[in-house]
């Protein structure tokens, strides 16, 4: 491999590892995004309702 095909691969590599990076930085900013709502949130808690005694339950 002469030097210019090194150069050639590598600038090759150097300019896909930037493109990877721009996308990277795009796909972080969800993560800083605002959690939205449910839509049908209305900001209740569920009280605890115990099962009767001798009721069991499995998922």
């Amino acid at each position: 491999m002469s030097e210019a095909e090194l150069d050639l691969l590598l600038e090759a590599v150097r300019t896909e590892i930037e493109v990877e990076a721009e996308d990277d930085l795009h796909a972080q900013a969800m993560f800083f995004a605002p959690i939205p709502r449910a839509a049908n949130d209305n900001d209740m808690t569920w009280p605890l309702v115990p099962f009767p005694d001798g009721w069991t339950a499995s998922c």
